[in-house]
């Protein structure tokens, strides 16, 4: 089909669209239906873009769309479709076709679209246009974000993207050969022009700056980028003034250079040529250069041409691959309008004031981010050199942050070790040496005004444990209490100085949750007291005690030094769940390898500070990877600005004169760029790199002289270590101990390895290196050495590539299958008492108790975590829920006891099943331990009891009866409401006299109100101390009772007299029937403080609230 006849139901809609009469323009009745029609087309057009062309062919955009837009903008749905026909439209003929298209064909439909963007952005040149776009654009950002609708919204973007589409049009080759006469009639100026002219500039930074704006940052930046393209800073600075004396003579000094330039090009090309024309060019042997034969070569031209000879003439040209072909650079530069050029200038101030800090977060291509650091690094080095004394050390603070940061100091060897120039353009590698240059130029001066530099300094920091599984030693009772009466002795010595500070109990940055990692810290704790490390379980403890606050599982944060030592001992004894370390994985090495197992590296980042050394910082420099970016700009020597070429031999001389690593640049293709400047006729423009390739020159005959090998040494990059062997002499093999214990593979065996990689890299194997270990003629091989050597081979790019992969990181997503297996088992085992346990030994892919956890809750098949906790069995019948026989007795109230046998609980581990007899040992030694864990704590909960009567006779002495009367109350009040409403929740202290007011301001009875477990303030917004809801009631009613007074308690201390007087035995046989009668002597206690408290009303009782 004739794209240039346009198709008929094609030319019947865009005829329904309506006419232009003069200037006015008269729509048809189906306008607003043949928009979308038009809309349509260009959904279902083929892959010549044919409806795309027939409507260029026809300006449909110029004779329609925007005149519809201008004079009839008032309809907002037509002026919205016909946006969103232009967007359409006006797209990069890039993205329609994917791609530049190779077919001769498709090139041509490829350029015909490119040309009528050409006319659409000639088009948009128009200052209405732009004038009822930004009309519209104001109108909607008017809008409040609760009157916008989502239709506004969708405006907003397309208008948006309308504008980068028409500046995103290049600029026409045609248009381009005649700038320098008709300036003023640059399409992209007049369009920058309008852009101006309607005010569109204004709102562009209005939504740059606005924070409720932050959505619409993308487009934004990409609009005023494209507003840019093509300009230069130093043009658009300079716009407006006039040069000064230094601008001009730097500007006569280039073109005089140029012109010398132009003289010796034109000197030589005279020299070439002989006085005398020769009919006949000649043929010449050229003696002592053989040619593919014995005999010397024939040269059938003019003797003028010698110079030129060359081997490679005549052979064809090696074709390289598209992949490996250099990036192209896409910018140009021009000069625009002055107009245009003041416009933009203003632009750029009023956006670095206003929007450029805000938009700078949301930049991420990597050349923008290396212009704006190094536009930062020129603002400095401008300030340093300012007249003003306050300048200039504002100008030394930046610096010193600048350089004391590891990440600023080390982003140019990064971006230099990394370049690649198929993917990165040539203008970012002259932009990456010229803000080098800056930094070390600054860093260099500004380390020659101080004795010493003090700079942060980032380590990873690898801990290596062996994979070899150590069997778990048991530890019995008698030497865990040996072990504990030795720990004692340490910790009351800490007590009285400091605990172990700086311990860290868990790792911010790992996987594994909080949760299992408080486990692992109360095992740590352990594993310190088994060692007999006192201070460091105390420190532990300490750290562990901030990072979980939460139910005191390591204890309130007022905790006593006695009830501290009780925990302690309480971990010491505790049976704690330990994680099962994985199937070691064993690899035979030979006897000189340096390392006699597999290891595994643990990698923690230490920061630390140390003094900076300038010229250790340029070590790290000498390296062939940093030298080749520098050498491939180098070789555009010619088309470069002196002061690129002067950065580039900078750094060189750096290398070569201050480090005296000359032997870096001993390379034949650097030789070859060498004799490629000596040898041009205006090398007096280059007398910097002239000098300077003379210097390496030099040196390097003189090393020829004694080294024989050093025209071998030329085909290839050399590291320090070579260059040293070069320069210095060869050591012989066995004088290095490390070259000794170094395996050797032989060509045979690299082939060999080689030929292995390349069959299975890509079969998909998770560890290739396992692959390849088995499949080697040597079967003595270690995997550190094929590692090692796959590097140095060039196979790959790093050991971290081939890292093995960590157990349990395989199975990372839920299939369907699973997720169906892990409901049924949840439905299964609900009612269980241990439900994650039995779900957990029975799911088919093993998964750590966190992933299960957290796979259950985001099905919803639980709210909360602890409804998946262990339950535990009530013997004890009549005691309410919740309630356990410890607790009971447990007078303190202390609720980090529960906390902690519930994460024993919850973080055991599961993995592997025993069979019927272990578990059944098991359950006895748990049995046996659990008793005699029960009798330690009836018993630490008698010596509380005595402390505590202890504490109340004190007070009492100190004339606190009234308060610790009001404190009973309370307590006794607040166990009524629980015991009522069955709910808990903690409940304020209020003193409402002068009296219990000071009572509580005193150290003494703030020491009573800890013992019993009342919570002091959490904050500042916490004015009195409250009663914890995890104290239940029967604790409560206990507490209550241990505040009676003297007179009261007369009973309780008879018996505490009959108690000192029996006998061990007796006291344990008869114990779990004097505790039940003391229970039911504080619930009678409970009841009669309870009627007196009513009959009596002028006492202060308790605030509810």
């Amino acid at each position: 089909m004739d794209l240039y006849m346009m198709n008929c139901e094609l030319l019947a809609t865009c005829s329904a669209l309506g006419y232009l009469e003069g200037d006015t323009y008269h729509r048809e009745p189906d306008c607003l239906e043949s928009v979308k029609d038009l809309i349509r087309y260009l959904r279902h057009e083929d892959d010549t873009r044919d409806i795309r062309q027939q409507l260029g062919a026809g300006q449909i955009l110029q004779n329609d769309l925007l005149p519809i837009i201008i004079q009839h903008g008032h309809d907002k749905p037509l002026f919205d479709a016909c946006i969103r026909l232009m967007v359409n439209l006006t797209q990069p003929a890039i993205l329609c076709f994917g791609k530049v298209p190779d077919d001769p064909t498709f090139r041509h439909h490829f350029l015909q679209v490119v040309s009528y963007l050409h006319a659409y952005k000639e088009a948009f040149a128009n200052e209405k246009v732009f004038g009822i776009l930004s009309e519209k654009l104001y109108n909607l950002l008017q809008l409040d974000w609760e009157q916008r609708q989502d239709e506004d919204n969708l405006l907003i973007e397309r208008i948006l993207l309308l504008v980068r589409n028409v500046l995103h049009v290049p600029a026409d080759p045609y248009e381009e050969k005649f700038i320098t006469i008709k300036l003023l009639n640059v399409v992209h100026d007049k369009l920058l022009w309008a852009i101006h002219m309607s005010g569109m500039d204004d709102l562009l930074k209005f939504l740059a700056s606005a924070q409720s704006e932050q959505q619409w940052s993308m487009h934004v930046l990409e609009v005023i980028s494209l507003m840019f393209r093509d300009q230069t800073p130093e043009v658009l600075a300079s716009a407006g003034h006039a040069r000064s004396s230094q601008e001009k003579q730097k500007d006569a000094a280039e073109l005089e250079a140029l012109r010398a330039k132009e003289q010796a090009e034109k000197r030589s090309r005279i020299m070439q040529r002989g006085t005398r024309h020769s009919r006949f060019r000649g043929s010449y042997v050229v003696q002592g250069v053989k040619s593919i034969g014995e005999k010397d070569v024939i040269f059938h031209q003019g003797l003028h041409n010698l110079k030129n000879y060359s081997h490679d003439s005549g052979k064809a040209v090696r074709r390289v691959p598209k992949r490996k072909l250099m990036a192209q650079d896409l910018e140009s530069q021009r000069r625009s309008a002055l107009n245009v050029r003041l416009f933009l200038r203003e632009f750029c101030i009023d956006f670095l004031e206003n929007c450029y800090n805000h938009l700078m977060y949301l930049v991420k291509v990597m050349h923008l981010a290396l212009k704006a650091y190094q536009e930062l690094l020129l603002t400095v080095n401008e300030m340093d050199r300012s007249k003003d004394e306050n300048i200039r050390q504002s100008a030394t603070v930046i610096k010193s942050n600048i350089f004391y940061l590891m990440e600023y100091r080390e982003i140019f060897l990064t971006l230099l070790r990394k370049f690649d120039e198929r993917t990165q353009p040539r203008s970012f590698l002259r932009d990456l040496v010229e803000s080098t240059h800056l930094f070390l130029r600054m860093l260099e001066r500004f380390c020659k005004g101080r004795n010493s530099l003090v700079v942060q300094k980032k380590r990873v920091k690898r801990r290596k444990r062996s994979q070899k599984k150590q069997p778990h030693q048991e530890n019995t009772p008698e030497a865990l209490e040996e072990t504990w009466q030795i720990s004692v002795s340490n910790l009351t010595i800490v007590y009285l100085q400091a605990a172990t500070e700086g311990v860290v109990p868990f790792d911010a940055a790992s996987e594994i949750p909080l949760e299992e990692q408080r486990t692992e810290a109360m095992v740590r704790i352990q594993d310190s007291l088994i060692a007999r490390l006192g201070p460091e379980a105390l420190g532990l403890l300490h750290a562990a005690r901030e990072v979980w606050p939460d139910g005191n599982v390591f204890g309130s944060p007022d905790v006593e030094p006695e009830e501290e030592l009780d925990l302690l001992r309480q971990i010491l004894f505790a049976n704690l769940p330990r994680a099962s370390s994985g199937e070691p994985v064993m690899e035979e090495e030979d006897d000189n390898d340096m390392e006699q197992e597999e290891e595994e590296e643990l990698e923690s980042v230490q920061v630390s500070e140390t003094d900076f050394n300038f010229l250790d910082f340029i070590k790290r420099f000498a390296s062939p990877t940093i030298v080749r970016p520098y050498l491939l700009l180098l070789r555009t020597y010619s088309q470069n600005t002196p002061h690129t070429n002067h950065c580039i031999a900078r750094m060189l001389h750096r290398l070569a004169v201050d480090l005296k690593m000359e032997g870096l640049l001993y390379q034949l293709s650097v030789f070859c760029l060498f004799n490629k400047i000596l040898g041009d006729p205006a090398a007096a423009a280059y007398k910097e790199l002239v000098t300077f390739a003379k210097f390496v020159l030099s040196r390097f005959f003189a090393v020829a002289a004694k080294n024989s090998k050093a025209y071998v040494e030329l085909l290839f990059w050399k590291n320090v270590g070579a260059v040293r062997e070069m320069t210095e002499g060869y050591s012989k093999e066995g004088e290095d101990g490390l070259k000794k214990n170094k395996a050797t593979w032989t060509e045979e065996e690299e082939e060999e390895l080689r030929q292995l990689y390349e069959e299975h890299k890509d079969s998909g194997v998770p560890d290739i290196v396992e692959t390849l270990l088995p499949l080697l003629s040597n079967t003595n091989r270690t995997r550190r050495q094929v590692v090692a050597q796959m590097v140095s081979m060039g196979l790959v790019d790093s050991a971290k590539d081939l890292k093995k992969e960590k157990k349990g990181t395989r199975i990372v997503l839920w299939t369907e299958e699973q997720e169906m297996e892990l409901q049924m088992l949840f439905e299964e085992h609900q009612n269980s008492d241990d439900v994650l346990g039995n779900i957990m030994k029975r799911l088919t892919a093993k998964r750590s108790r966190a992933r299960v956890v957290d796979k259950i809750l985001s099905l919803g098949l639980v709210s909360d975590r602890k409804e998946l906790y262990k339950k535990r069995r009530r013997n004890v019948p009549g005691k309410s829920a919740g309630m356990t026989e410890d607790e009971f007795f447990d007078l303190s109230g202390a609720p980090w006891e529960g906390e902690l046998e519930r994460d024993e609980e919850e973080d055991e581990d599961d993995e592997g099943e025993e069979d019927d007899r272990e578990e059944e040992r098991k359950k006895e030694r748990e049995a046996m331990a659990a008793q005699k864990k029960k009798k330690q704590r009836r018993q630490s909960a008698g010596e509380k009891n005595i402390n505590l009567d202890h504490l109340v006779r004190s007070l009492q002495q100190e004339g606190l009866s009234g308060p610790l009367l009001w404190l009973q109350n309370c307590i006794n009040r607040a166990a009524d409401d629980r015991e009522d409403d069955g709910t808990s929740y903690a409940v304020p202290l209020v003193p409402l006299t002068e009296e219990n007011e000071d009572a509580m301001d005193k150290q003494s009875f703030q020491k009573l109100l800890r013992k019993v477990g009342i919570r002091a303030p959490a904050d500042e917004q916490e004015s009195f101390w409250r009663i914890p809801a995890t104290i239940s009631v029967y604790q409560l009613r206990a507490l209550a009772s241990s505040l009676c007074p003297s007179g009261e308690s007369k009973e309780s201390g008879l018996e505490e007299d009959v108690e000192k007087d029996s006998t061990p035995e007796q006291m344990d046989e008869s114990s779990s029937h004097e505790q039940r009668a003391e229970a039911l002597r504080a619930l009678l206690l409970a009841r009669k403080r309870k009627q007196q408290s009513t009959d009596t009303s002028g006492l202060p009782g308790q605030l509810e609230l």
